[in-house]
């Protein structure tokens, strides 16, 4: 199981949404996303966050439509369906600098449960 700094609760997203604060990136498949999507987050699959993460910041920018977060993004919350890709999503973030990302391990199943919003 992943390290405590490396993931969030459910409340702690809620809160960080409420905020306003977090970048929430859904590393689940097109498909996966086309049925249910946690609001504000961006689709980036598991398998390209190295390179998309990667791009510059005028190229994310163009891509997503959102600047880039800087490497020390304090928000920076990957998720898929129960926590496995959104945990090895944010173990690649973390080896690109990103060192404070972490996985929101209730996933969106968690998140669809609880009737997030």
């Amino acid at each position: 199981m992943a390290s405590s700094d490396k993931e969030i609760s459910y409340s702690d997203l809620k809160s960080l949404m409420e905020k306003g604060s977090v970048f929430l990136v859904d590393v689940r498949s097109k498909a996966e996303v086309d049925n249910g999507r946690i609001p504000g987050s961006i689709h980036i699959p598991v398998e390209n966050v190295e390179s998309e993460m990667s791009l510059d910041a005028a190229d994310f920018q163009s891509k997503f439509g959102v600047s880039k977060p800087p490497l020390d993004c304090s928000d920076l919350v990957f998720h898929c369906q129960m926590g496995r890709r959104g945990a090895a999503a944010t173990e690649k973030a973390r080896g690109l600098g990103f060192k404070n990302a972490r996985n929101y391990a209730g996933g969106y199943k968690e998140w669809s449960e609880k009737g997030g919003k």
